[in-house]
């Protein structure tokens, strides 16, 4: 079988992809909302967006100053054109499958 256009294996990890779809949902998303929702450990998320990031996926931005501070991150337009295409191959891919009422079974 081969994949689709648009599968991204970078996103494609069960982490990444949660965390992108999170990100599509909003145009800016706070670390620790992102951190709760995915139920990760800062250091955990902070790799994972290290990465979206150094690919052009993702930006952050910091904001306020001392106890205050907090970290937004967002998609990039190149972002959410990979997240969308991914989303769009794992479409396709699961339309492919075959349905349980016209599955032939194989015996072994």
């Amino acid at each position: 079988m081969t994949t689709p256009p648009g599968f991204d294996e970078l996103i494609h990890p069960p982490t990444r992809l949660g965390l992108m779809a999170l990100l599509a949902a909003t145009e800016w998303a706070e670390f620790s909302f992102l951190k709760e929702s995915l139920e990760l450990t800062d250091s955990a998320l902070s790799k994972q967006v290290s990465t979206l990031t150094e690919a052009g996926y993702a930006e952050v931005r910091k904001e306020g100053a001392g106890r205050r501070r907090r970290t937004l991150v967002m998609l990039t337009p190149q972002g959410r054109t990979a997240f969308d295409g991914h989303v769009e191959a794992l479409r396709q891919l699961v339309s492919r499958a075959p349905s349980a009422s016209t599955a032939s079974v194989h015996p072994r």
